[in-house]
């Protein structure tokens, strides 16, 4: 038995030392995560895509025109993940040569078409084919997704949120660089299918060999993994939602079969709608308006054509994430990928090592939006209930410049802050203006985790520095210690960063207690009372002697 336990600590000890290592980056992580030379002096201003799938052999082409404002560019880094590959590069009627440096593509651009104006708009065009990487668990492993319908039909789409858009097609791989003008997507199919994309659909046109293409475009900055192509046998049906903004469009494309399931399941898309103008304001897209469309994997956040693949059951797959009947009211992937629009799409983080300021405040707009509807409560509970799922396994932001995000943490822990600071603020009328306030201002911007924490602490006029500190780049939860002598109370915070401060409310009462650090002390004449915080703050207490 002895050497049993010896063996067991032994392995332990080598598990902690592995989990201990800081991640080793490559040269090919600095060049998908960076702004490095050949990024920088052009910004891309639309992309123009055609793409044509074949379903047999799962190949792609395609093409990328991509218009940019140039500012004297003499070198281009083009992404596109192997094994895809560039068939040839146009530029002002002439060919182009480049080289190849892992997953990224450096294109020489000629010195003598550098214009005297300091920025000018260029445009360069890039054809592409291979067969991408197939995504075997999508939209977690993802990628090109091949499946068939119940009735055996091609049912084809694409996830690649955080694997990237250049795992399908050549772009400037980066979310701090959208295409300010927007996007069009062309898709060629065959003609028993339909091609769905973002935004409106523009063109539908007959093509040779028994083929359609479908152009859609959107007219608003987009994140590159949002741009997607859904082909299917789909059906269509829309109505029009009066918004703050007016009439909003809200379009849903399902296979044809789920038609009638899916009119009575997309009834919380506009409830989603209602409660989310509320408390974040317009819905950002109004010009490329609003869809759902089903999917071949569980849902996703692609920009006005949202991903739902929930099987039309309320919560997730028929499961209540927060284990306390909330969850089972509303459908979660209608609201969550759509409160995607206001934080992901309209606000997007310039580098995903911040994403959490896309997946917790939309993690959070589950808890308002049971709030909106069934209480504030409700609300509550489901947002405490939904704690379970935190791990504290590794900080919420990753490193920066090397494409890594950090812990899976940054749906439900960072979910659980912003409930916290909700607590502190004490006024919902501020809160939520606050958040309205969050997407008027950086309303279709990329962002940095310091903007948003340096707009918070100025809005609400309370410095939450130490807060987002202690939550977002460590893995402890502040304890609060406590105990009582001479009828006196003395409490201070541990297992927190130094300097960490936070006023916390006692359950079931108006009473509140600012605790740091050091030891603090008020009058407590029966400590039998029991010294309870109120459980929406995600702290966790302690008695010591």
């Amino acid at each position: 038995m002895k050497k049993q336990n010896i063996l067991l600590s032994f392995l332990l000890s080598i598990n902690l030392l592995v989990w201990a290592q800081p991640p080793v980056f490559t040269h090919q992580d600095t060049l998908r995560g960076s702004i490095g030379y050949a990024r920088q002096h052009w910004d891309v201003t639309h992309y123009n895509i055609t793409v044509a799938p074949d379903f047999n052999t799962k190949n792609i082409e395609g093409k990328n025109t991509i218009r940019f404002t140039n500012n004297g560019v003499h070198m281009m880094q083009i992404d596109l993940q192997e094994p895809m590959q560039i068939d040839s590069v146009a530029y002002q009627n002439r060919s182009l040569t480049y080289n190849r440096d892992g997953n990224a593509f450096f294109i020489q651009l000629p010195k003598s078409n550098i214009v005297l104006q300091k920025v000018f708009t260029d445009s360069i065009t890039i054809y592409f084919s291979g067969k991408p990487k197939e995504a075997r668990n999508a939209p977690w492993d993802g990628g090109w997704i091949w499946k068939k319908d119940n009735d055996g039909n091609p049912w084809m789409s694409v996830a690649c949120q955080g694997l990237g858009a250049s795992v399908w097609y050549p772009c400037k791989d980066s979310q701090s660089d959208e295409p300010n003008d927007g996007a069009s997507l062309t898709i060629i199919v065959p003609d028993t299918l339909i091609g769905v994309g973002n935004g409106r659909m523009i063109e539908e046109k007959k093509l040779s060999n028994q083929r359609k293409s479908f152009t859609w475009a959107v007219v608003n900055p987009i994140n590159n993994y949002n741009i997607v192509p859904y082909i299917g046998k789909y059906s269509h049906w829309g109505e029009i939602y009066k918004g703050l903004k007016g009439n909003l469009t809200m379009d849903y494309w399902v296979l044809n079969y789920n038609v009638e399931k899916a009119k009575t399941q997309f009834k919380d898309a506009d409830r989603m709608m209602k409660a989310f103008e509320y408390w974040f304001g317009p819905y950002p897209f109004y010009e490329d308006g609003y869809k759902l469309v089903e999917a071949p994997h569980l849902g996703m956040e692609h920009q006005s054509a949202i991903a739902y693949g929930n099987h039309f059951k309320n919560g997730y797959l028929g499961k209540d994430l927060s284990g306390t009947g909330e969850g089972l009211k509303w459908d979660f992937i209608i609201v969550h990928e759509s409160g995607h629009e206001w934080f992901g799409n309209n606000i997007t983080s310039k580098d995903i090592a911040d994403m959490w300021i896309h997946e917790g405040f939309t993690n959070y707009s589950e808890t308002l939006f049971t709030d909106f509807y069934y209480g504030t409560a409700a609300g509550n509970a489901y947002n405490i209930g939904c704690r379970k799922n935190i791990r504290n396994d590794v900080p919420i932001i990753g490193p920066y410049g090397v494409n890594k995000e950090g812990s899976g943490d940054m749906y439900y822990k960072a979910s659980a802050m912003i409930h916290t600071i909700r607590q502190i603020i004490h006024n919902d009328k501020k809160f939520r203006a606050m958040l309205n306030g969050l997407n008027r201002d950086f309303y279709h911007q990329t962002v940095t985790t310091a903007q948003i924490e340096s707009y918070i602490n100025h809005f609400v006029k309370i410095n939450f520095s130490k807060i987002f500190d202690q939550y977002l780049t460590t893995t402890q939860i502040p304890i609060l210690e406590y105990k009582f002598e001479n009828k006196k109370l003395y409490y201070r915070f541990t297992n927190c960063i130094e300097g960490f401060q936070m006023r916390v409310k006692l359950k079931g009462s108006n009473k509140w207690v600012n605790a740091g650090t050091q030891f603090k002390y008020k009058k407590w004449k029966d400590q039998n009372t029991l010294f309870e915080i109120d459980p929406n703050f995600y702290i966790e207490t302690k008695l010591i002697q």
